[in-house]
């Protein structure tokens, strides 16, 4: 089974940019899309009746064209849920809960700090909510996937300037200790399961300096697991050489 997950920084904009032939060449099961930026009657129909693919959607319902999160999925999932209790964190489109049977897969787009660091207190609260479901599902024996743009580059390696943003949100001590409470709790960074130890491998760069031609760039696009399912993980990966975002693509292949 093959999963992506992929900020497309704006569904409209990314169809323009060979979306769906990057689909066509990448064969994946599953895909899970955020920052969207769009309305469900705003998906482009050929995407939203992509054949083969069952497609789900969530919106943010207070703000037009804010953050938002899709899944295209190959396998009909027993069931969809975007909602997990918390009203200022379900508005905003952040989340879908695509339940497998097997297993649980989460599509999520994480709150970004803002500028001056302003959301940060949101930013945690939405982890803290989040992974305390998750938490509760894996205690009913529940095994689960959290891919998605985490908006938190876990170690200095995985950011091109460390020194230069520790106070920067997406970097902040406060921050990367809910990443390193994942690893205290048994879950697992799937990529750097494949590659422990391997510097300058990016999934976001910023579009106004340039970053992605200096491979200046962030690695805050992830899929975690939780560790029973480490068996069914064959392999993890970051596909830097697909365009038309400021992110790009990650991928895992799991057998479950």
């Amino acid at each position: 089974m093959k999963i992506f997950s992929f900020n497309v920084n704006g569904i409209r904009a990314i169809m323009k940019k060979d979306f769906l032939e990057w689909i066509a060449e990448a064969k994946p099961d599953v895909v899970c899309l955020q920052e969207t930026k769009a309305d469900v009657d705003q998906i482009p129909d050929e995407l939203k009746n992509l054949k083969g693919y069952h497609t789900f959607w969530h919106s943010c319902s207070r703000k037009k064209g804010y953050s938002g999160v899709g899944v295209l999925t190959k396998i009909k999932p027993d069931n969809v849920n975007d909602k997990i209790g918390v009203e200022e964190i379900d508005e905003e489109g952040r989340i879908l809960e695509i339940d497998y049977g097997s297993f649980i897969l989460y599509g999520v787009y994480f709150p970004n700090g803002s500028s001056g660091n302003v959301r940060v207190p949101y930013k945690l609260k939405f982890y803290d909510a989040l992974f305390e479901r998750c938490e509760k599902q894996r205690a009913e024996g529940r095994q689960i996937v959290v891919c998605g743009d985490y908006n938190i580059a876990h170690h200095e390696m995985d950011l091109a300037r460390p020194k230069e943003n520790s106070k920067t949100t997406g970097f902040l001590p406060e921050e990367r200790v809910k990443l390193d409470w994942l690893v205290e709790k048994g879950w697992l960074d799937t990529f750097r399961e494949f590659h422990p130890d391997e510097p300058d491998q990016y999934s976001y760069w910023d579009y106004f300096t340039k970053g992605r031609e200096r491979n200046v760039g962030w690695r805050i696009d992830y899929h975690w697991i939780t560790k029973e399912l480490r068996p069914a993980l064959k392999n993890a990966w970051i596909s830097n050489d697909v365009m038309g975002s400021d992110h790009c693509p990650v991928g895992i292949v799991l057998n479950p």
